[in-house]
């Protein structure tokens, strides 16, 4: 079994459909635990505010066959893989960490780079991974969050209620 960290964002619906893909990766894997939500403006567009958190589940699936389940996932709920990279989304699940694995091609990139670009992806992974060492690095993910710059973090915790 593999530890895998995904990113799980949404601004369109953005309540209901969190908490469709939550259950989902309840019912699709094993032990799987989730972040606090956060609510943070769309970045590098005008839209919506968007909820994100990060979840861990346990797989037997490798990196490639996880992507296309989690892609599989995702359009049938709506996503438009045509739209711009910032765009608004119905859903969008990322693998951000598989274990310690280390992979950048053009199928998949992991670690994702936007672990440490945007405090929406590394402050809930430090909420449930802090301990977690960033793979290739020296670094935990507590202490890359402790590095971050915080300056205009427009980032707050909510319950989905």
């Amino acid at each position: 079994m593999s530890t895998v960290y995904l990113g799980l964002g949404s601004n369109v619906d953005a309540r209901r459909n969190i908490r469709i893909a939550i259950e989902w990766l309840q019912e699709h894997f094993i032990d799987a635990a989730f972040s606090p939500v956060y609510q943070s403006p769309a970045v590098g567009f005008d839209g919506e505010d968007f909820l994100n958190l990060v979840a861990r589940v346990e797989t037997r699936a490798d990196p490639l066959s996880l992507k296309q389940l989690l892609n599989e996932f995702e359009d049938s709920h709506g996503r438009n893989r045509d739209a711009p990279k910032f765009s608004d989304r119905t859903v969008d699940i990322d693998i951000l960490l598989y274990d310690e694995l280390v992979i950048s091609d053009s199928d998949l990139e992991i670690p994702r780079a936007e672990i440490t670009r945007f405090a929406h992806v590394l402050k809930p992974l430090a909420d449930i991974a802090a301990d977690l060492l960033y793979p290739g690095g020296e670094q935990t993910i507590a202490d890359l969050w402790a590095d971050f710059p915080k300056n205009d973090i427009e980032l707050k915790q909510i319950d989905l209620g």
